[in-house]
């Protein structure tokens, strides 16, 4: 980080983005997305773009106590053992990989 300065702001501002998810702080989203707009760090500026794009669905997932995450992260794990499988095997032992990753 000390020989690229860009690195330091992005590490900082991925740092602040992750404790407002946390801590559920929507008064300082926009603040937080001002700064990510103007930062020289091209990717950031495309996130940020999106994430304003969609400004008012992430300040209500972020005031919401209700997530999907779980059931999202299951059905990637189903989906992935599901590709791994293709063509391998009956679907006797599919059967069983999904029961036993579930």
């Amino acid at each position: 980080m000390q020989q690229h300065p860009d690195l330091t702001l992005l590490v900082e501002l991925a740092d602040e983005f992750l404790q407002l998810l946390r801590q559920r702080q929507v008064d300082a989203f926009d603040d937080w997305l001002l700064k990510a707009s103007s930062c020289a760090i091209k990717p950031l500026q495309t996130f940020a773009q999106g994430l304003f794009d969609d400004d008012t669905v992430v300040k209500a997932s972020m005031m919401s106590e209700v997530s999907n995450s779980p059931v999202e992260g299951l059905n990637n794990k189903l989906k992935m053992l599901k590709r791994q499988m293709y063509g391998r095997a009956s679907l006797a032992l599919l059967e069983k990989r999904f029961v036993m990753a579930a």
